[in-house]
């Protein structure tokens, strides 16, 4: 191929990789050997905190304000500054960072941490093969938490499903974060040019977010190396433009730092102060919204480097940049509503707003690339329905891209942008999935402290309360805007969680099905035996989900065909976290003890092509059961025996080749709970609408065969 672009579709079959799953990356072992923690912590910058450090652009326009006071702006900015130092430093810069799982983190981290430390599974999961973590001393005795979730199948389907909504928000900001980014950087138009009208600037927002989408099917590798020093020269620039506006406008302001201004403000707004906790909340977009994205690249920047970029870098310019904003609006407090632009010093707006603009893309794009990211890993994991997954870098197996997705977020961030436009309404959308993604990690990391770090009682109510509260109350803050859009980010979540859940479920259950009905040798054996059945000829590949035996589908296909090619092949598609995979390696082929019987595992790689055609496949698949067979050590020739397995096997190919897959499905009968028949009729009408399991082999349609088969749920 000229392109470095590879079309897989990927649905690697159950432990059929040993290979611990790293979050879609292909990441080092060791991070520290490819450079110190400062380098990486530069380089932070533009691939983890790529879409964090934008929200001064909306975070006062967010706020519905009603002609506020000096002291209602202290009050405000110290929510805020509280916000991110308790929420930003403590929790997940010293605590939530520790919580990763072999180098993963976000909630699915979290949930797999759970899972292996209480053996609390709802079913068996490809990354069953871990370990269960030791506790320092040998194992501990479980918890009651531990054996209440092991005892309730309920507690365990609402963990699982929790987590997945949790995973599911970081897609949800997948659409909000261009739109309120882009539209927010161009909103600064209007104040050079008064005529420009609101309407033009959402046009123009659009625009840029179609172009954007668009360029996705490239690739980021040619124009990666611009992010890190785009997002730097955003977080130098405005903490300059914010001490020179806290100079000129109010000296003072850092006052604000005393907590006691949070409490004289709701005690002089009470109920208008609560409501505007749904605008403050928008300040922690810059851990929350990326706390999936933060831990996702732990093994690959590791948690030193990360903490010196955010407590070095960006939490200094976050509390630098609404301190400036915040004291330019104590001496025009009307112009809240553009309150990042106003506040920019007329000399260097242009340059501002040539870097917010720039910044707003790539927070954008870190975004947009963690979506497909997180969908990649999903469908990898069979987390989520199959979708067409290309690899824009031959090189980079994290750099991914899917038209499906790609399509649908640019319909959903033009339409949010179009539909709405106002970034009070965008924010308030923005709100729930921060809030709701700060609730969930709370409850998560609880759990954890709980169950697997063993934390004093005292420290984790501790937390736990503080938390717990601060973060409940955002939640009922922004809650109150959920008429107001605030339900699209819920509603989409929910969706997808449930899409996922779901899948997951039949997939798992399928999965079960099949390795507790497989067939091993000495069955197949016993089904040969029988008189009525025949071997025909032919060369017949049959895939197969599983290694560790041989598929349930095979016993009813002979059964009722009462016959089985002279030469069978099982073949299990196996997919490595590696860019390509030696021709050498690619077929691993073993006789399974019977005539004519084959196992082979197909192996590729993320920058494989498997645009085959039958032949190729065939050929090569022969050339390696060839290589497979005894030979003499002096003469290197082929034994009698050997001879003839070839001759059987070319001749096999001669009468013709078939490749035979299985379409199963489930057999809801009157037996299954209420649960089984929802979840399974829907995963269902998924399965049956979603791509094929089979890669792009380039196989021809008359040489196809699909085996139905009703798998008893």
């Amino acid at each position: 191929m000229t392109t470095p672009n590879h079309d897989i579709l990927i649905d690697p079959p159950p432990l059929a990789s040993s290979a611990a799953p790293t979050n879609g990356r292909n990441l080092p072992q060791h991070p520290k050997k490819n450079g110190g923690d400062v380098a990486m912590a530069y380089r932070t910058l533009g691939v983890v905190f790529g879409g964090l450090v934008t929200s001064p652009l909306y975070v006062y326009p967010s706020m519905p304000l009603k002609s506020p006071t000096e002291d209602d702006y202290l009050g405000i900015y110290s929510i805020m500054f509280w916000t991110l130092s308790l929420v930003g430093v403590l929790k997940y810069s010293f605590i939530a960072i520790n919580a990763d799982d072999q180098g993963e983190g976000g909630t699915f981290a979290l949930y797999s941490l759970l899972c292996r430390n209480m053996n609390i599974s709802i079913l068996h999961s490809k990354s069953s093969s871990l370990p269960a973590l030791i506790l320092p001393g040998g194992p501990a005795k479980q918890t009651r938490l531990g054996k209440f979730f092991e005892r309730s199948i309920t507690a365990r389907r609402i963990l699982l499903f929790v987590a997945m909504l949790g995973t599911c928000m970081l897609i949800g900001d997948g659409i909000l974060t261009p739109a309120i980014s882009v539209l927010s950087a161009m909103d600064g138009l209007r104040a050079p040019f008064p005529k420009f009208r609101k309407a033009w600037v959402e046009v123009l927002s659009a625009v840029v977010l179609i172009f954007l989408f668009l360029m996705q099917k490239f690739g980021t590798s040619r124009v990666s190396f611009l992010f890190s020093p785009i997002m730097g020269a955003w977080t130098l620039s405005t903490p300059l433009v914010g001490i020179y506006s806290i100079a000129k406008h109010y000296p003072g302001i850092f006052k604000a730092l005393s907590p006691h201004y949070i409490i004289q403000f709701f005690q002089r707004n009470r109920k208008e102060g609560w409501l505007l906790l749904g605008g403050t909340v928008l300040c922690i977009t810059v851990l929350d919204a990326g706390s999936e994205a933060m831990f996702a690249d732990l093994g690959h920047f590791n948690k030193r480097s990360i903490q010196i970029a955010f407590l070095g870098t960006i939490y200094p310019s976050l509390v630098l940049t609404y301190a400036g904003q915040t004291a330019y609006l104590i001496r025009n407090p009307n112009d809240h509503n553009d309150g990042f632009y106003k506040f920019i010093p007329g000399p260097v707006y242009w340059p501002i707003f040539i870097i917010a603009t720039l910044a707003a893309i790539v927070a954008s794009q870190s975004l947009i690339s963690a979506t497909f990211s997180v969908i990649k890993q999903s469908v990898v994991l069979d987390y989520f329905p199959r979708v067409k997954i290309v690899h824009t870098s031959p090189s980079k197996e994290g750099e991914v891209y899917s038209p499906e997705v790609n399509h649908v977020l640019m319909v959903l961030c033009v339409a949010v942008i179009l539909i709405f436009g106002d970034g009070k309404d965008i924010g308030n959308a923005f709100g729930v999935v921060v809030s709701l993604v700060m609730l969930i990690t709370t409850i998560l990391l609880t759990l954890v402290m709980i169950t697997i770090w063993r934390t004093p009682v005292v420290l984790v109510a501790l937390y736990f309360v503080v938390f717990f509260v601060m973060e409940g109350v955002y939640v009922s803050a922004v809650f109150t805007k959920f008429s107001e859009g605030g339900w699209i980010p819920f509603a989409i979540s929910f969706i997808l969680a449930f899409i996922m859940f779901g899948w997951f479920y039949g997939r798992q259950r399928k999965f079960d099905y099949e390795i507790t009905h497989r067939i091993n040798i000495d069955r197949l054996g016993m089904l040969l035996s029988d008189p009525g059945v025949q071997r025909v000829p032919g060369l017949c590949f049959f895939y197969t989900n599983i290694q560790d035996g041989l598929t349930p589908i095979l016993g009813h296909y002979i059964k009722n065909m009462r016959s089985l090619h002279e030469v069978t092949v099982f073949i299990t598609l196996r997919y490595l976290l590696e860019p390509k995979v030696d021709l050498d390696k690619r077929i691993i082929v073993r006789k399974l003890g019977l005539d004519g019987v084959y196992g082979c595992t197909v192996q590729y790689g993320y920058a494989d092509s498997l645009e085959h055609n039958g032949d190729d496949l065939s050929c090569q698949i022969i050339d390696a059961i060839v290589a497979c067979l005894p030979s003499k050590e002096p003469e290197s020739r082929l034994t009698t025996d050997a001879e003839h397995e070839v001759r059987e096997v070319r001749r096999a190919k001669a009468a013709g080749v078939v490749h035979v897959r299985g379409k199963t499905r489930f057999y809801i009968g009157e037996g299954c709970g209420r649960f089984d028949r929802v979840m399974l009729g829907f995963y269902e009408v998924m399965h049956s609408n979603c791509r094929s399991a089979l890669p792009a082999l380039g196989l021809p349609l008359r040489h196809r065969i699909e085996v139905g088969m009703l798998y008893e749920a």
